[in-house]
Order: C-alpha cells, then structure tokens, then sequence
C-alpha cells in the first residue's frame, strides 16, 4: 500500500477561489476558452494573457501584455487586475463560457464577466454586467485596453478607430483584429489609439484613468488602443455591456464577422455556443456522473479545456500559458507527439473521431523523410518546434530524437484501429506512418542488448536508454504487428513480434536489478558499456502501462511500491513525484520529505497501476483516493496544471496542461471500465 493519502487537507478549493487584495503573482491560467483557430487565456485577475490565432499555440498576439479591463465612478478609476478587486475566476457548468465576478467594496461595484470564443468562427464575445451596490443611481464608464503584440513583435503595428463599423482596429501584414462595445444606450463612446513603450510612452491605458480617452484616431510603430462604453446604473441595479473581437486576414473578413453580430444578435451566438459546448461535453457523462465530486466536474472540464488545445489541423499543443517564459524565454505551445498520442488513446473511447483522425494525419504529414522517426516537438503549423537536443554527442553527429514519441503514435494508431476497426484511413496510414516508423524501431536497436539504441527520454533532460522508451518500444511493435495482420502483411507482423520479443527479454536481462529488487530506469552508455541508472523514477510505469510486462508481475509489483513509496511527497499535500530530486521548480529543498513536486500526471500513473492490477472492486479504493486526489489539486475553475506546490497545494508550471488533463480522463475511465468487469467480493 502506498503511505497514507490524506483525505479533507488535500483541496485547494480555499487557497485559490479568491484573489483578493495583495501581491499579484504570476500563477497558471485559471481560465481558457477557444475554437481550435482563436485561443484566450485569461489570469486570476480576469484580464487577457494570451490570444493566439489562427494557431492554437501561434502566434501569440498578447505575449503575456494585459487585455486591460477598467471602471470609472464617481470620480474615481481603477483596474479590475489591482489589488482593490476581488476576483473569482469560474465557467458556466459545462461550458467554455467564463462566468467570472470582480468585486471591489470600496466602489461599490460588482462585475459579473462572461467570455467565450464562439464555436464556428473567430470571434471573442465579452458581456460585462456591471451592478450598482450603492443606493445611488451612479454613471460607470466601462474601459477595455489592448496592448497586442501582432506576430509576437511590436514593429510596424497599427491601430486606428474605424468610424463606419464603430470599431478599433489592430492590423498587421496578414493580420486584424476588429474590436467593438456596446450597451443599450449606445456604441463606443471615447477612444484612443497611442505608442507604447518607447521614448517613455506608457500607452493609452494611462490616458483613461482620469475617465476620459483623448480620442486619437490612429497610431502606427509600438501601439496599443483603449475604448469606453457608458452605463447608467439604478440604485441596487445593473446594466450590461458587450464586446467583441474579431479576427481575420483582412479588414474585410474582420468587419465580416462584426456584421454577422450585428446581425444574428450577440446573445443568439452565445446562446448556440453554450449549447455546442455542453452537448459535445456531455460524452461518456452517464458514466462518470455517479463518480464523486468534483471528479465529474474535472473529467468534463478537461475534455474542454483538451479541445481549446486542440488546433482545428491536428496538433494537441501541450500548453499555452505564457507566464512560463518568466523562467526561460520559451513556452509549452508546441505538439509533443508522445503528449498527442496519449490524449488521442483516450479521446478515442469517447468518441472524438473528429481529433483522432486530423492527429494522425498531421504526425503523418510531419514525419521526416529521411528517416521515420520524429523530433522533439513541432508548431501548430508543422514547422519543428525549439530544441535543446544537441545534434552531436561525444564528438560524433547524431539526430536527436525521443524514440518514445515515435512508438506512442504507432501505439495510439494500432490501438486505436482495433477498438473500432472502421478507420478509413487505415490502408493510408498503415503504409505512410505505422509500417516506416515499425521498421525504424525494429532496426534501430543495439545489437548486443537489443535494446533501443540511446534517446532522450520523455523528461526531455538525459540520453540513453530509458525503461520508458522500451516500453513503450514493445507496445508499439505488438500493436504494428497485430495490426500487420490484420492488413495481411504476414513478413512485417512475424518480424515486428519477434523484434518486441527480443526488446522484452533485454529489459529482463539488462533493465531488471537483482541487487536493488526493482528495474533501472535508464541505461548509460560507458566506455566499458551500458551502466545502471537506478534513480527511482515514475516513468517505470511504462513497463506495464503498453504490455511488456503484466500489472501483477512480482518485478513490477516491487519496482511500483518503490516508485509510490519513495516518490509520495511526505506533506499534508501528498501526491507522486517525476523523480528522486526532481530540479523543475523546486520549491522546498528538504529531498528526504519532498523528493520532488508532485504531479498529477505522476500521481495518476500510480492510480492506473492499482486499477490494472485489481481483482477485485474492494482493490479499487487506493486509486480513488488518488484520482480524487487530482480532481481536488484542479484550480477551482476546473482547471489541471503540471505540478502543484508540496507545501501550500498551489498550481505551480503551466496551466491547463493538456496531459494532466488527459491522464486524468483515462485515469476515469479505466476505473470505470474495472468497475464494470471485477466481482464484488462479499
């Protein structure tokens, strides 16, 4: 058994709800919302961090600068981001509309505020419902501030108020973005294009807090634009404001989609979005609903927050949180294929063909030609993502690659071909991706071992021959060759399987440690041969999770408990790290009680392994403690990210991380599809 799981002191639903006054700090985004081509990500201080389009994950127009929100009362201005306001970020249940409340006492106002990129085309739709909590009737003027960053540069941007569509506009080469307010009494009422930041220009955003906007109608170089819309509030009561951003390659297609608000009404397109949204969520819900809170709320808010990190090509980007680039100048928003594949294997049991399909055909579309086996990770686009994989070890030339994410795909593909054995594209794929990438891992393999030769492993930080990559080498060349059969391809099935054979037993031989009891998770290439790498690392998992091994093998069975056991963070947070004195993030130095951060992903391994070895419902009980252990470290929005802080239970890296969210849902469904199948025993 694992060290004790701590049950009420686990959520983090009190640490994070409320953003009140204080420091800001720079933590994951608690809200996302997107359409596969436009992407926003809002901080806890409901302002707008990220906008990326027609790329999920590029280019990023905002780069991290603020989509300033602001109110001017009674004389007095002030940011919804400042410390005076209470933030609460949250989305309506089951949808990508955010249904966020700013409050600020000392105003006397509250702000209810609900974003979502519509479903179909390219436009962010903003209600503000501004209440008065005074007895006063009172003017409120509603500022909204932009301070793009178009193609991720300043250079050569514009922003001009465009007087026959009522809007501002922000262009660039190929680029427009179209924004436009209004309330029931009327449309923008001041505005301001102006520079920003050069020759000590701060932006129109300083302009509009003495409540008047000095209504420039252009400016071009560094810019950044501020529009206002006027409310006239009742005593105790409301009004209501609405915005929207449209993006197009034109000006034409921006005012395009401008018009067809106008004309189809913003509450109906809202309206047909909510429904898009809780429909397509809905899935696999019969299920899961019986589950305990907030299980249900996670599982569905991650196939969410999977689809606004899904770009409507193909690629599953891991993460879109620019915050991260505080720490290096680099970002989460590229394709990892091993991550994709993962998200596709469980996507695919709830039906999401429309993903799974347009995946494989971008891994097939990128997969190299001079040798099939892909690199570190790519941009939405196809175009190959940054590396710090060297391209000569030692001395000697060599391509860097993590073999883990070649075999994931073909594991993903052929698993996933014989759950429903109706892809069309089967014939396609088998012969431009499954076959290629097959050959490659059997070939490339040390002659001695029979062992992959060395990679990087799925961590990204070190070379050599990973417990991980053979495992899931082994899956993937089973799963080739049972699907080889299947297309009557007897020469590749037979040596695919024997290749898988000879992989398995160099992990018994080579892998396996007699001395320490347990497997090694990695390889070293020495002068004098391979060395064991005995660090105790939750990436062992592999050796069960894709088949090589069996989930009740006496090896595994010692290899997990020591991975559980030495990985559980021993603080009232709890929960499994990556590995034995993980660097990433560190936030406490104390190795002997906090090995590492945990993380979700790391914790829900171990939650899969308890399910895949139970025979029994009773056996099943250790995995819930740990999937509710996930679902409670979520933001209070629902959201997941990469690691949580051992002490105080805070998001800690990028958030929404699509992985966490995805081991998440398998994590869910194999301990349904369990449930189902063991016996109770009484």
């Amino acid at each position: 058994m694992p060290p004790h799981i701590p049950g009420a002191s686990l959520s983090t639903a009190d640490t994070g709800a409320l953003h009140s006054a204080g420091v800001e700090q720079h933590v994951p985004r608690p809200l996302t919302t997107g359409n596969g081509n436009l992407l926003v990500c809002l901080d806890s201080r409901l302002a707008i961090r990220d906008l990326y389009w027609p790329y999920v994950g590029l280019h990023n127009h905002l780069s991290g600068n603020r989509a300033r929100i602001g109110v001017w009362v009674d004389g007095r201005f002030s940011w919804i981001h400042d410390p005076s306001w209470n933030t609460v970020p949250r989305y309506l249940p089951g949808t990508l509309t955010t249904d966020a409340v700013a409050e600020n006492r000392d105003l006397g106002l509250t702000v209810t505020i609900n974003d979502c990129v519509h479903h179909w085309d390219d436009i962010l739709l903003r209600r503000f419902v501004l209440e008065n909590d005074t007895d006063a009737p009172r003017q409120v003027r509603l500022f909204l501030a932009h301070d793009f960053l178009i193609a991720e540069t300043d250079i050569a941007d514009t922003a001009f108020y465009n007087p026959f569509v009522d809007a501002m506009i922000h262009y660039k080469r190929d680029t427009y973005f179209l924004i436009a307010a209004r309330t029931d009494e009327g449309g923008i009422r001041q505005y301001a294009a102006g520079i920003k930041g050069f020759r000590g220009a701060e932006g129109t955003w300083r302009d509009a807090e003495d409540g008047e906007l000095s209504m420039n109608p252009v400016a071009q170089g560094s810019v950044d634009s501020t529009i206002s819309v006027w409310l006239n509030l009742p005593p105790r009561g409301a009004a209501t404001a609405r915005a929207w951003l449209c993006a197009g390659h034109t000006l034409d297609e921006a005012v395009r989609l401008h018009r067809h608000v106008e004309r189809e009404g913003f509450q109906t397109l809202v309206e047909e979005t909510n429904r898009r949204w809780l429909d397509w969520s809905a899935r696999g819900m019969d299920r899961v609903a019986a589950l305990p809170e907030p299980i249900p709320d996670v599982f569905r808010r991650s196939l969410l927050i999977i689809r606004t990190n899904t770009d409507n090509r193909g690629a599953i980007i891991a993460a879109n949180d620019s915050d991260i680039m505080e720490t290096a100048r680099a970002h989460y928003s590229y394709m990892w294929p091993r991550d994709g594949a993962l998200v596709v294997a469980g996507l695919d049991r709830l039906g999401c063909d429309d993903i799974v399909r347009r995946f494989f055909l971008f891994c097939r579309d990128i997969l190299p030609k001079d040798r099939p086996a892909f690199m570190h990770k790519y941009m939405a686009d196809g175009s190959w993502g940054a590396t710090w994989h060297p391209w000569v070890v030692d001395g000697k030339p060599e391509i860097p690659i993590q073999e883990d994410s070649t075999a994931l795909v073909v594991w993903a593909f052929c698993k996933i071909h014989a759950r429903c054995r109706s892809n069309e594209l089967a014939s396609d794929l088998y012969s431009s991706l499954i076959r290629p990438c097959a050959n490659f891992m059997a070939a490339f393999r040390d002659e001695a071992t029979h062992l992959p030769l060395p990679s990087y492993d799925l961590w990204e930080e070190r070379r050599g021959v990973h417990a991980y990559t053979c495992g899931a080498v082994y899956g993937a060349l089973v799963a080739a060759a049972d699907m080889a059969d299947e297309m009557g391809d007897a020469d590749h099935a037979s040596a695919w399987r024997a290749s898988a054979k000879e992989v398995r037993e160099g992990m018994e031989r080579h892998l396996w440690d007699d001395g320490a009891g347990t497997f090694a998770r990695r390889l070293i290439e020495t002068p004098a041969g391979y060395q064991k790498d005995l660090t105790v690392d939750s990436a062992l998992g592999a050796l069960w999770q894709f088949g090589a091994f069996a989930p009740r093998d006496p090896r595994i069975e010692a290899t997990m408990r020591r991975v559980i056991s030495c990985l559980w963070v021993k603080t009232t947070v709890g929960g499994i790290a990556r590995y034995e004195n993980d660097y990433y993030f560190r936030r406490v130095d104390d190795v002997a009680r906090v090995p590492g951060n945990p993380w979700i992903i790391c914790t829900l391994w171990a939650a899969r392994w308890y399910i895949a070895r139970a025979a029994s419902r009773q056996e099943l009980g250790t995995a819930m403690e740990l999937i509710l252990w996930a679902a409670r470290h979520a933001m209070p929005s629902g959201i997941l990210p990469e690691q949580i802080h051992p002490e105080t239970g805070e998001p800690l890296s990028v958030a929404p991380l699509t992985w966490s969210h995805s081991e998440f849902i398998t994590a869910v469904l194999d301990y349904l599809d369990a449930w189902d199948a063991l016996p109770e025993i009484t």
